[in-house]
């Protein structure tokens, strides 16, 4: 069992978890023109709180993490909300052969970071869309290594500049990112920022 296996359960109790995510979703929705139509899937889904925000806008979701006890999360939320266009699927894309539906959405929150081979996991999104879908990316501006406590070898944040250009190589669009929420931790009895960016582009 996993970090977020332990912390499954309690993970929506936290009203700025909730929060973050209907920032998130509140940008997707003024960035993407979403559509009963399109197929979506949430890569890092953990307790899916950005797809239950947009679940009436979408057609089919696919809700995916390579969390066993998030998963389990999400099948009780789809069960109790009768949300029968939603679908969890256990899913590590660098370890395991791509889903053979494609999609014109894919989105992340705070998934992006965890993920060591980011140049790989861009390959397997671009891979993933549709022509002319859409890849939504929220996560952390490069930060100190403080938003972490325990111990956490992923990357600290990234620079967006840095990011969109290996977008742009694999061969996406445009891209357009903004600040869409900040999030507050205490660190040595102080209140730290760490800005949380929303990247989006379209495959070409």
């Amino acid at each position: 069992m996993n970090e977020f296996d332990r912390k499954a359960r309690e993970w929506d109790l936290e009203p700025a978890r909730l929060e973050r995510a209907r920032a998130v979703a509140a940008g997707i929705r003024s960035s993407v023109p979403l559509s009963p139509r399109m197929t979506a899937m949430e890569y890092g889904c953990g307790t899916g709180l950005v797809s239950f925000e947009l679940r009436q806008e979408l057609g089919k979701i696919t809700l995916a993490d390579s969390s066993a006890g998030m998963l389990d999360v999400v099948r009780d939320k789809i069960a109790a909300a009768g949300a029968d266009n939603m679908q969890a699927r256990q899913l590590d894309l660098l370890s395991e052969p791509l889903p053979p539906d494609r999609q014109d959405l894919l989105y992340s929150l705070l998934a992006l970071h965890h993920i060591q081979d980011i140049d790989r996991i861009l390959e397997q999104f671009y891979l993933l869309l549709n022509p002319k879908g859409w890849l939504c990316i929220a996560d952390l501006d490069k930060e100190d290594g403080s938003f972490h406590t325990d111990p956490f070898d992923g990357h600290t944040g990234f620079d967006r500049a840095g990011l969109s250009h290996r977008l742009e190589t694999i061969g996406f669009g445009e891209v357009v990112s903004s600040t869409i929420y900040r999030i507050m931790k205490e660190r040595d009895g102080k209140l730290k920022t760490y800005p949380l960016f929303l990247m989006t582009t379209q495959k070409m």
